[in-house]
């Protein structure tokens, strides 16, 4: 261990690292249900930040938000054949309620298409009533072996989106027109650059035609399939015989999608940007952007202290900053710094007798720097601060996936990048399952996603790196959560 409550370097082993940052900075903690974790309130608050940038986003497309129970009859799983042999391996299911054998059990919602198309079959009879665009917050549960904080959890909370359609071409809009939300969050909000694209028939989401997913790279060159927006074709249309009528008096069945993201991207976020020391956390997504510690030796010197750092507490506060002042007697101010270092906090203001007397504050980025501002230029600095910040940690990690992705690989170049360092591979795919299990037998790396034109390389690959056979299309390899 590296300190005192320590954490391990992430050189020494990045499974402990990630625990020990979580625990340094109290985002969450293990729960007496194997399996499950407590998300304490500052880990709350990271999802609470995501939730509201994602819920305006969504909002201001046209989706609204509803609730569907959690409790699904078993019966509606079966009626997608894909779909229930995709997830019953991961469901819980209830038998007895009341103290009595139920009727029929109810699984606890894995996902919810099931019973969201079973009320747009009441709901949607016109065409008139299309697009139908809801959204729901919600928590799920799916029963996970081998569980991790944040990144796969038995129960865990996310938002699923699940929206009904007159043709098959306003379906695939609405599913690249929530890829691209997904994709400008992770990039805008977390700071985190991802590579979006198709996902294979093996890799898709069980019931969907397509499936489209934001990937990410990690700090230890694994890849985050961070979000995944699916287009489910008229599948559960017809499971569910979800139809309209067309303005010719004819009847068709919706097209449907669902897309989603989860407490996943707090792991996701934790891993793009934390160091060996704990949290670091963009500025857009931290609950407390600025912490004040005021310094002082004598009672004199603690009033007039106190007083200028109350003062800039209230401004800051009042011009949209979320702000502390760490006013605690009886600890010093390096152990105050230590704690919200840890905690992830973006930046630190240090206010002492001299600032006071110089009028300034001492400004502290958790990224690196610091540097004396003017109080009377505080409040109006930290935009710029919180944008350099925020960029500056999108800058590093694009570069980090840039030195860790390698295109047009060999076979052998593939198979000793994944048995070592890791990353992002880019070569051709011949489109052939076989040549898809046999790199994941062999290497333990699956297709992340077949890449969108705007990642794709150039010029594009001739063959397959497995097979040699001429390439259809080039694909993303790469080890994952």
């Amino acid at each position: 261990m590296s300190q005192e409550r320590g954490i391990t370097p992430r050189a020494e082993n990045f499974s402990e690292w990630y625990n020990d940052v979580i625990m340094r900075a109290e985002l969450a903690d293990y729960s007496p249900v194997r399996g499950c974790m407590v998300i304490r309130p500052r880990g709350y608050g990271i999802w609470e930040l995501m939730q509201r940038a994602l819920d305006e986003m969504f909002k201001e497309t046209g989706h609204e938000n509803a609730y569907f129970p959690l409790f699904i009859p078993q019966s509606f799983l079966a009626k997608e054949a894909q779909h229930v042999e995709g997830f019953s391996p991961e469901t819980a299911v209830v038998t007895q309620g009341g103290g009595k054998e139920l009727e029929e059990p109810l699984v606890v919602r894995p996902t919810s298409e099931t019973i969201i198309y079973s009320l747009y079959a009441k709901w949607i009879q016109s065409y008139r009533d299309l697009p139908l665009l809801l959204n729901q917050w919600a928590n799920i549960v799916r029963w996970e072996m081998r569980t991790r904080l944040f990144l796969r959890t038995t129960e865990f909370l996310w938002q699923e989106g699940h929206t009904a359609h007159a043709t098959d071409r306003e379906a695939e809009e609405e599913t690249r027109l929530i890829l691209g939300i997904y994709r400008r969050f992770m990039e805008e909000w977390m700071a985190m650059p991802v590579i979006t694209g198709l996902k294979t028939e093996s890799e898709k989401f069980a019931g969907a035609v397509r499936t489209y997913a934001c990937e990410a790279l990690m700090q230890d060159n694994r890849a985050l399939q961070a979000g995944t927006s699916h287009h489910l074709g008229q599948n559960f249309a017809k499971a569910f015989e979800v139809q309209y009528q067309t303005a010719e008096g004819e009847l068709e069945h919706v097209w449907n999608t669902s897309w989603g993201v989860s407490t996943r991207l707090v792991g996701g976020l934790i891993m793009s940007h934390s160091d060996d020391t704990g949290l670091v956390c963009p500025p857009r997504l931290a609950p407390t952007q600025v912490v004040i510690v005021p310094i002082w030796k004598s009672d004199e010197q603690r009033s007039s202290v106190m007083g200028v750092a109350g003062q800039i507490e209230r401004e800051l506060r009042a011009s949209g900053v979320r702000v502390r002042l760490d006013a605690r007697d009886g600890l010093k101010p390096g152990a105050k710094y230590y704690e919200w270092e840890g905690k992830g906090v973006p930046v630190r203001m240090e206010i002492g007798p001299r600032d006071v007397a110089d009028q300034q504050a001492m400004v502290a980025r958790r990224s690196g720097g610091k540097a004396p501002v003017k109080l009377a230029d505080l409040v109006s600095a930290m935009p710029r601060v919180f944008a350099e910040i925020q960029s500056a940690l999108f800058a590093a990690a694009t570069e980090r996936q840039e030195e860790n992705t390698v295109r047009s690989v060999t076979k052998q170049q593939l198979i000793d990048l994944m048995e070592g360092p890791g990353g992002f591979a880019f070569g051709g795919y011949c489109g052939g399952e076989r040549c898809e299990i046999e790199v994941k037998d062999r290497t333990k790396a699956t297709v992340r996603v077949l890449p969108d034109p705007e990642f794709r390389s150039e010029p594009a690959p001739a063959a397959c790196v497995w097979c040699g056979e001429p390439a259809v299309t080039e694909a993303v390899w790469a080890k994952a959560y």
